[in-house]
């Protein structure tokens, strides 16, 4: 199955990286909701959050340390940010590759949904 975020990790399809390491790539989303809009996934192919095995909590835990870093590479640590992770067809996921949505740059609303 195609997955469009493993093209991107893999470097065959272009994106506008703003930080990766070992097990994690960042980059600015196609179709931002925020005046930023960085998705973060892991390297590794997971479909969804509840995909994950036990195994592989040290790599969610990267992911949202990653998130960390990336808010304050763009200067988001100070304002605040949100992060998401859209998990399954109700959350409305559509690439199937876990990631979480950083968002940040404006004041965010209640409730998200």
């Amino acid at each position: 199955m195609k997955c469009i975020f493993c093209d991107i990790v893999a470097g065959k399809m272009p994106a506008r990286t703003v930080y990766e390491d070992d097990q994690v790539v960042a980059f600015h989303d196609i179709n931002p909701q925020a005046p930023t809009h960085v998705l973060i996934v892991p390297r590794a192919h997971i479909p969804r959050l509840q995909d994950a095995a036990e195994e592989q909590a040290t790599l969610i835990g990267r992911l949202l340390l990653a998130a960390n870093r990336v808010a304050e590479r763009l200067g988001l640590d100070r304002s605040g940010y949100r992060v998401v992770i859209n998990n399954g067809p109700d959350a409305l996921q559509t690439v199937y590759h876990l990631h979480l949505h950083l968002l940040g740059g404006r004041r965010m609303s209640w409730p998200p949904g």
